[in-house]
Order: C-alpha cells, then sequence, then structure tokens
C-alpha cells in the first residue's frame, strides 16, 4: 500500500490532545481521519511524531498513512482537507514516501518551544505565558544547560505512562529572544516524555523566581521524583515546533 508523509500546524485549543481517545471526544488525529477517510473513501489511519496533549500546539507535526490507492491530484490535496478540518489545522504538504517509513520511529530529533511574554499584549496572549517582572532569564539559561545530555527524566513526567523507559537525550535547552517583548524556551532532544517540557519549564520558572538556585536542577533530575519539580505550566504557550529526519519530508 502506498504511504504518505503529511506536513501540518494545529491550535491545540479545540482539542483533547493529538491522540484519538474513546468517547468521541474532539482530537488531532481523529479529525485528520475523519478528513482523509471521507476524501479517499476508505478507512484511513494516521500516525504522527509525536502525541501532544489536550491545549497543546503545533507548528510542524508529521504524520504517516497508508492508502489503498494511489492520491489523486497530490499537490492540491492539502486544499481538499483543509476545507474539511477546518481552521485550526493546516496542512502543508504531502509525499508519498518508503512503504517502510515512519513518522513516529524514523524522527531522529524533536524540538519545542514555550512562550513568554515579558509585556501586556493583546496580540500574544492566547500563545504566550504572561511571565512575571524581572523574571531571571540569565540563571534560567544556567539552570537549563545542567538538564542537557542523555538522563533519566523522571522528575519532568507524568506519573503512570506506559513508556518502557524515562531516559532521554536532551541535546539542547535554551531560552531565547523571539519577538514583540516574547522568550521562548527551545528544547530538543531524541523523545520526550509526557508532560516533559512543561514540567522542565515550570522548574526553570522557580529558578527564574529565585526560589531555586540554578544548580537545584541537576539535583532534581537526579532524585527522579516528580514531587520535586517544579508546576506543569499551562498547556495553551507550548509548541512541538520542528521534527527531523534522515531523509526528506514534505
Amino acid at each position: 500500500m502506498p504511504r504518505y508523509f503529511i506536513r501540518l500546524a494545529y491550535d491545540g485549543a479545540p482539542y483533547h490532545g493529538w491522540q484519538e481517545q474513546p468517547g468521541g471526544v474532539p482530537t488531532v488525529q481523529s479529525a485528520l481521519e475523519d478528513a482523509l477517510s471521507k476524501l479517499l473513501r476508505q478507512p484511513i489511519r494516521i500516525t504522527g511524531a509525536g502525541r501532544t496533549d489536550a491545549g497543546v500546539n503545533a507548528s510542524m507535526m508529521i504524520a504517516h498513512f497508508d492508502s489503498e490507492t494511489i492520491l489523486p491530484d497530490i499537490q492540491q490535496f492539502p486544499r481538499r482537507i483543509n476545507a474539511i478540518t477546518g481552521p485550526s489545522i493546516a496542512v502543508y504538504g504531502i509525499r508519498q514516501m518508503h512503504p517502510e517509513a515512519h513518522a513516529r520511529f524514523d524522527a531522529t530529533a524533536r524540538t519545542y518551544h514555550y512562550y513568554a511574554s515579558t509585556r501586556r499584549s493583546p496580540f500574544t496572549r492566547a500563545f504566550t505565558w504572561a511571565a512575571p517582572p524581572r523574571l531571571d532569564f540569565d540563571a534560567m539559561n544556567h539552570a537549563a544547560s545542567l538538564i542537557v545530555g542523555i538522563r533519566d527524566f523522571t522528575s519532568f513526567s507524568k506519573l503512570h505512562t506506559d513508556v518502557k523507559t524515562n531516559i532521554c537525550d536532551v541535546r539542547s535547552a535554551r531560552w531565547i529572544p523571539w519577538d514583540n517583548g516574547v522568550m521562548a524556551f527551545e528544547i530538543t532532544a531524541d523523545r520526550f516524555l509526557r508532560n516533559m517540557v512543561r514540567a522542565v519549564v515550570g522548574t526553570l520558572v522557580d529558578v527564574g523566581r529565585g526560589k531555586l538556585p540554578p544548580e537545584a536542577v541537576a539535583a532534581i533530575i537526579d532524585r527522579r521524583d516528580r514531587g520535586a519539580a517544579g508546576t506543569s505550566m499551562p498547556a495553551h504557550a507550548l509548541f512541538l515546533h520542528k521534527v527531523e529526519y534522515p531523509y526528506l519530508i514534505p
């Protein structure tokens, strides 16, 4: 069967996360599967590069699906999908891939951004966290550097998940100026645990507020205890920013 990769973005606010759930609650996966099934007139299942939580956004998500037939007019197909899914999802490209190419297992790295607004703005509030005044981003960057490496990140994981290991290879973590008074926390790793980025940011914010010294982050990781880390930050400011592969994507 032909396999296709699809590149898309979405506003996570209307959805209960990426992954399809029982009870018919709206998810990004179910919205895409419904649209593709209608257009191709066959049941379609789609696999994403990751599973974002409820309210989390993606400026780049990659997913794959199989079709019983070759897609007609593949250049125009994204427009047809978008007409069904509505404004919260934007499909940008589709490409036929090798039948064994896998959107999740072939990904070599994923990058998330968490946006914090350092000044009040009606134009950024829907997708940024309102940072308190005088947050110490230098101290937060020092703490972020201690996260980098291959470690057990149980302290930043939601409890009782079904993963086999909590070890991740965090390749970079830093706060960077973005635009219009917005700072972005950028973190890249081979994989992420559930709720990991929001827990990391919550801990870094405690550092920025002066509640923790930057060096405490290393000790929090070593404890492997979710209770040792900071609170989970609001979902609306978190974006899956980039997914990397050893080959071209659409």
